[in-house]
């Protein structure tokens, strides 16, 4: 096995973590970037406690300068595009200020990153670029509207990106996990409060319920790891990864599951 520098962003969440721990105990240079002195801290201390070493780096995945100077500092032969959050709420609500800070996060940065990282890879005509998409890459479901058009951007220009370098040797893999234990959708529960309207009210209150309901369904983030390292491994990886039960079965029957259908259901578990 070829050992690979591998730079993953928003190490200090539950994927990024175990990302960043599984590709170092399989021997590839890791380096993880995090926001904050004390989230490099807790990298290196879950490093530790397992024996392995793990690189951090201080970067806002939003700072064009830190980005350049990441880049052109470590040259990652594969690029783990993990880092990035949730917005709850319904699309008519939702400031378009944080619609427009999250299509920032998610779509514009990795995207940017990538390009930088771009010209290292080709030089050595090998090179992985992996963007964490979602379920909701493929689907869309209220209150995570803007989130999935976040992840619905993502895919489409993976799609292309995947085809407009594939003769430089460089693979483009898009990561589609179902729910996986970690604390986001109840951070963005909580910061989606302060622009509930009374219209969405009893709707958002009834989706907070359900997602408790279904906190047993959500996959380890290791689950997502192994599959992140799977695809840096392979000779030739897959263009997706479905991870997790719900993603396996959701992500496979709607495409064959009418629209008018599917609305329907979800209206009626949701009450809107």
């Amino acid at each position: 096995m070829t050992e690979r520098t591998v730079l993953t962003t928003g190490a200090n969440g539950a994927i990024g973590l175990a990302t960043v721990l599984d590709v170092a105990a399989r021997g590839h240079r890791s380096i993880g970037t995090v926001r904050s002195q004390s989230a490099a801290r807790a990298v290196e201390r879950a490093a530790r406690a397992r024996g392995l070493h793990i690189e951090t780096r201080l970067l806002d995945v939003n700072d064009v300068d830190g980005c350049v100077e990441v880049i052109e500092s470590i040259r990652p032969d594969v690029l783990v595009n993990n880092a990035g959050y949730a917005l709850f709420g319904a699309i008519e609500t939702t400031p378009e200020e944080a619609a427009r800070k999250l299509i920032e996060t998610q779509l514009f940065s990795p995207v940017r990153l990538a390009r930088l990282a771009l010209p290292f890879m080709r030089d050595r005509r090998w090179g992985r670029i992996l963007f964490m998409s979602s379920l909701f890459g493929r689907v869309g479901a209220p209150p995570l509207g803007w989130y999935a058009a976040s992840k619905h951007a993502i895919e489409g220009i993976a799609d292309v990106l995947r085809m407009e370098i594939a003769r430089d040797g460089i693979d483009v893999i898009v990561i589609e996990p179902g729910g996986v234990q970690s604390n986001m959708l109840d951070k963005a529960q909580q910061e989606g409060l302060g622009h509930e309207a009374s219209e969405y009210a009893e709707f958002h209150q009834t989706t907070r319920r359900r997602l408790r309901q279904t906190d047993f369904l959500r996959a380890d983030p290791k689950l997502v790891s192994r599959v992140v390292v799977e695809a840096i491994e392979a000779t030739r990886p897959e263009p997706r990864y479905l991870v997790g039960l719900d993603a396996q079965i959701i992500g496979r029957l709607a495409p064959i599951i009418p629209s008018w259908l599917s609305d329907r259901v979800t209206r009626f578990v949701l009450r809107l």
